[in-house]
């Protein structure tokens, strides 16, 4: 039997990880309808929701939230999107909503829907991000949802420790890594071509967002930190993204631009470079840098170093190519040292990425469509032996 998907996205990110799950459901027959909202509707944060379209799908319905940088801004922008989604589900009246992620934002429109009776699908549930108060987010968005799908086996242990019934709860591995693996890549003469800038020698990706829980610095002082370190490496070529919209993420955008402008030919800025260039820039990158959970879910699978600064991902399970190291410029230039040396670029080659599973998505949308065919209408807490 088919139905109707609703599949809500806020960011760069989740789209680009949740694009083939939606296609593989699509393919299968069934009804796909996106609600996309916050970042991708952000012309500061590259508006990209074009890339929903040119990835061959509608946008049924766009629920843009209001700017501002403080964190009361950001609880004021969960409400209108707790309100706008709601009023998106209304119309659409899914059989099911897929969710991924631990954002602010997402936690609203998890509550909509949950409040509307329309069970939910949890992606990437039972992880830790100590230094972010997206760790607090994801476990409320797992207790609103009734099918959770995890990236590893501990990852389902935490959820069913949460009281998810152990049946509701699948290991399938994250689908990220599925896509660095299978995606079509862009060459690095396309990759040229369209960032603006000679793409030869080493090149790091960077991507450096607040960590909201982080009380030792402003972010602005933290991405200077950052920058001071990168200046120790003039050979390194650089590939900046914008942090995201957390709570003082807009204020570090000029300190990258005026970087940007003072290194020509050396740094590129770009507000948001999509799942395909990204995951192409993975492919001939010689390491990232910052502190997106990108770095230590997929990375890894690219055989390439991460440096992670900071608190951000704290708690999170990571590979052997991941040097974790404190926010302040020493020891994010050491680590970077340690990055480009032979014997570790070596080490990250051969390096097991925990997140790695076969066949991810069509594991998802297997899970997905058997939970279609009975939702359960009470949700009980599942306590531990």
């Amino acid at each position: 039997m088919t139905r109707t998907i609703c599949f809500i996205t806020t960011t760069r990110a989740d789209w680009g990880l949740l694009r083939p799950l939606a296609e593989l459901l699509r393919h299968r027959g069934h009804t796909i309808r996106i609600i996309a909202s916050n970042m991708h509707l952000d012309l500061a944060f590259g508006a990209t929701a074009s890339e929903i379209e040119s990835d061959g799908f509608a946008i049924d319905f766009a629920v843009p939230l209001p700017g501002g940088d403080s964190a009361a801004d950001r609880a004021a922008a969960m409400g209108i999107c707790t309100t706008g989604i709601a009023r998106a589900l209304e119309s659409i009246v899914p059989d099911a909503v897929v969710a991924l992620g631990d954002r602010y934002e997402m936690l609203g429109a998890v509550s909509a829907a949950a409040l509307m009776h329309i069970p939910v699908v949890h992606i990437a549930g039972g992880e830790i991000s100590e230094g972010a108060a997206d760790d607090s987010f994801r476990h409320a968005i797992t207790k609103l949802s009734s099918l959770h799908l995890t990236a590893t086996a501990d990852y389902r242990k935490r959820v069913i420790q949460l009281g998810e019934h152990p049946d509701t709860v699948f290991d399938t591995g994250a689908l990220g890594v599925q896509n660095l693996l299978s995606l079509r890549c862009m060459s690095r003469e396309e990759l040229q071509n369209d960032i603006g800038m000679s793409l030869s020698g080493d090149i790091a990706v960077v991507t450096y967002h607040p960590a909201t829980l982080d009380t030792g610095a402003d972010h602005t002082t933290r991405t200077a930190d950052m920058l001071k370190a990168l200046d120790r490496f003039p050979e390194l070529k650089l590939v900046i993204t914008y942090p995201n919209n957390d709570t003082g993420g807009a204020s570090a955008i000029p300190l990258l631009t005026e970087y940007a402008g003072n290194n020509p030919g050396r740094v590129a800025l770009i507000p948001s470079l999509g799942a395909t260039k990204y995951l192409s820039m993975l492919k001939i990158a010689a390491l990232v840098i910052g502190n997106s959970s990108s770095g230590i879910v997929e990375v890894p699978s690219a055989g390439i170093p991460t440096v992670d600064i900071g608190i951000r991902q704290r708690g999170r399970t990571a590979a052997d190519s991941v040097i974790h190291c404190n926010p302040d410029t020493d020891s994010i230039a050491h680590a970077i040292e340690k990055a480009l040396s032979p014997a570790f670029r070596e080490k990250a080659k051969n390096t097991s990425n925990p997140y790695s599973k076969s066949d991810t998505t069509a594991t998802m949308a297997a899970a997905i469509e058997k939970f279609l065919e009975n939702p359960p209408t009470l949700k009980r807490f599942h306590d531990l032996p």
